[in-house]
């Protein structure tokens, strides 16, 4: 992008000086409508602008997608060999780290801590160079053997590399603006990262077959040009989001301070957590599609449309626990832990019923989905055997999701590392005993996903019966 695209997209997120009475006021009534305003209305005045971000994002990957397959097959199976660990970078640095990171903040602005507030924003971008420069060198050096035993060889393997290098080559800015995104959410400022990637989004989908196929001046880059266009968004967004961030316009005030453990630990006490339960959901995945392998051709297929469904609720769900996440954590901050438990409860039921009603209507008209993507009846009557079974439980999945991020929110992230760990067990363990030593077939691998799901909530909702759990810090701040 260039100069001038950078200014206008930075003019829209204003980021121009603000008198610190105005940013001080506009804190105060931000903060006073999570602890004293109607949960529901400020839940989705929080949630929905992310869900806008994620389906946004959502509607890149399936243009990127489209314009890659013109590449041919060989272009297109080596993006997808790289796609699973570009996807495991992305959920552990916007729900991972960055559930740590919006949780210490969040906590921090509750208790009135704002110079540990603003410092965090300064320990996130640190966490986030380390992690970064991690997938950078890690990828650079390893993914030759990565690929190559993911099943990629000749020109697959070399479009794999392309993408890969391009990709993880910007590993640092991707990592800092989604922690710095994560920030600004924990600081109830939803709408700045959410335009953020909407004009990025806007930018993308025309950029990204410029730099593929070639357009004028800009010679044709191939399957590396779609990578190179997501490194260009995340470096022009971090450059926004530094200039906005060191304004003071945000809430937060990015500025150099002295490092400290405590804070470190503030952030990774729920963000390791957090992110391994990204990687134990990566996990699952790998392992049950191994699984539905075993039963042939029809049955991956049939597979990979319904299970699609559980990716398409994801994204709203996981924009709508994000809210939950900064109220319950600005409450818990503020002492409020009695309104911290009663947005939680509230929110899963808001989650659940949603998430209820398309699961039913789903099981009730599985072709209603599966349609959409397949008239063969082979893998329609698998699809149809995995949506009646699993989509009914989509209630228990919605709730899990809310009270995980719930309970991180209040800076406590064991019972849902916990629920992640045994739905992985129930899943992928009891998915592959279904499949290879009972030879149930879909019918007994659908059952014991949604047997996951339905172990998965009642885990993650024991915090809320916790007092010790939610009990609020006594309120400090640092000079």
């Amino acid at each position: 992008m260039s100069e001038s695209t950078n200014e206008r997209i930075a003019d829209l997120v204003e980021i121009t000086p603000i008198s610190e009475p105005r940013v001080a006021d506009r804190k105060a009534r931000a903060r006073d409508a999570i602890l004293t305003g109607p949960i529901v209305g400020t839940l989705m005045r929080l949630a929905l602008p992310t869900i806008a971000v994620l389906l946004a994002q959502t509607a890149v990957g399936v243009a990127e997608t489209y314009y890659v397959g013109v590449l041919g097959t060989e272009a297109l199976a080596g993006v997808a060999l790289v796609f699973p660990v570009y996807m495991l970078m992305v959920t552990m640095s916007n729900g991972g780290l960055g559930s740590g990171v919006a949780s210490a903040l969040a906590r921090a602005i509750g208790a009135g801590r704002q110079h540990d507030a603003d410092a965090l924003v300064l320990h996130a971008i640190v966490l986030a160079a380390i992690a970064g420069t991690v997938f950078t060198v890690g990828l650079l050096w390893g993914g030759p053997a990565l690929y190559g035993a993911l099943g990629g060889n000749g020109l697959s393997l070399r479009a794999a590399l392309s993408y890969s290098n391009t990709v993880f080559g910007g590993a640092v800015a991707i990592w800092i603006v989604n922690l710095l995104s994560a920030a600004l959410r924990g600081a109830g400022n939803v709408r700045v990262p959410a335009l953020v990637t909407l004009v990025g989004a806007a930018i993308m989908i025309p950029a990204s077959p410029a730099l593929i196929f070639g357009f004028g001046p800009i010679p044709r880059l191939g399957v590396g040009g779609a990578g190179l266009a997501f490194v260009l968004y995340y470096v022009c967004a971090l450059i926004v989001l530094l200039r906005y961030m060191a304004s003071g316009r945000s809430g937060l005030k990015l500025r150099m301070a002295r490092l400290e453990w405590r804070l470190f630990a503030d952030i990774l006490k729920v963000g390791i957590p957090t992110a391994l339960n990204t990687v134990q959901t990566n996990l699952t995945v790998i392992i049950m599609t191994g699984a539905v392998g075993g039963l042939g051709v029809d049955a991956i297929a049939g597979y990979g449309i319904a299970s699609r469904l559980d990716y398409v609720m994801i994204p709203i769900l996981f924009g709508l626990s994000s809210a939950v996440l900064t109220m319950v954590g600005i409450a818990v901050g503020a002492g409020q832990a009695a309104r911290a438990r009663r947005i939680a409860l509230i929110s899963a039921s808001v989650g659940s019923a949603f998430a209820e009603i398309v699961g039913l209507a789903v099981a009730l008209a599985p072709t209603l989905w599966s349609g959409l993507f397949t008239g063969q009846a082979p893998v329609t009557i698998i699809a149809t055997t995995y949506l009646t079974m699993v989509a009914p439980t989509y209630g228990f999945m919605a709730a899990g999701f809310v009270f995980a991020f719930a309970a991180q929110g209040a800076g406590h992230a064991l019972w849902p590392f916990l629920a992640y760990t045994m739905r992985t067990l129930v899943a992928a363990g009891g998915g592959m005993v279904a499949v290879h030593v009972l030879h149930a077939g879909m019918v007994g691998l659908s059952a014991v996903v949604a047997a996951s799901y339905i172990v998965f909530a009642p885990i993650c909702g024991v915090p809320m019966l916790s007092r010790r759990l939610w009990r609020a810090p006594a309120k400090q701040d640092t000079p």
